[in-house]
């Protein structure tokens, strides 16, 4: 992303190997969209567009991302547009009547939002931090139901493509989350201290 900047040298540096392992799956997310614009929906196209979008931007604030004061009304204005795309998915979705797409990309959502929750949430406040996990514990658990749903269409279905795309892109995603959740756990103590590093003043 233009104009970030890696953390200070004082603070702990991720091990190589995980940063690999990380930007990997961005890249296979990357690769994940090409495939639908090549073999998806469109509705599928806007959707994983726009959350990879969102993916990159929960990358910066919960990795430890420099960025110059300049930069923040933008990225905040790509959040924004990219959240009205995920919205147009969904009702995509339920117009189609792609039930399983639309209660998938509902739960998603709330992992979103307790995603969310835990970024802003007081340090000290450690049974909302529970509660939060075992929230975010359920709803892992119904994505891995719905990945199982779809790799098991693709055995049952005569044109088994478009269910091993989705099996495909639902354990993409679900590692890639798994990987923002590793952020998170390991941001600094004072979250607050390190969202005031992540603002640079312009210069």
């Amino acid at each position: 992303m233009a104009g970030v900047r890696a953390d200070t040298p004082s603070k702990p540096r991720p091990r190589r190997g995980f940063v690999v392992f990380k930007w990997t799956i961005y890249a296979l997310l990357a690769l994940d969209v090409a495939l639908y614009a090549r073999y998806g929906r469109l509705t599928e196209l806007i959707d994983t567009a726009a959350w990879l979008v969102l993916l990159l931007l929960f990358e910066w604030e919960t990795g430890g991302w420099r960025l110059p004061a300049r930069w923040v009304p933008a990225l905040h204005g790509v959040r924004l547009l990219a959240s009205a795309a995920v919205v147009v998915a969904v009702a995509g979705y339920a117009l189609e009547r792609v039930w399983l797409d639309f209660f998938n990309e509902m739960t998603w959502l709330g992992v979103v939002a307790l995603l969310e929750l835990e970024v802003r949430l007081p340090p000290n406040a450690a049974r909302l931090h529970r509660l939060r996990r075992m929230a975010a514990a359920a709803l892992y658990l119904a994505l891995v139901g719905f990945l199982l749903t779809w790799a098991v269409m693709g055995f049952g279905d005569d044109d088994p493509r478009a269910a091993w795309l989705d099996t495909w892109d639902a354990l993409l995603w679900l590692v890639a989350f798994v990987v923002i959740e590793l952020n998170v756990f390991g941001a600094d103590t004072d979250r607050r201290a390190r969202r005031a590093r992540a603002i640079e003043p312009s210069r």
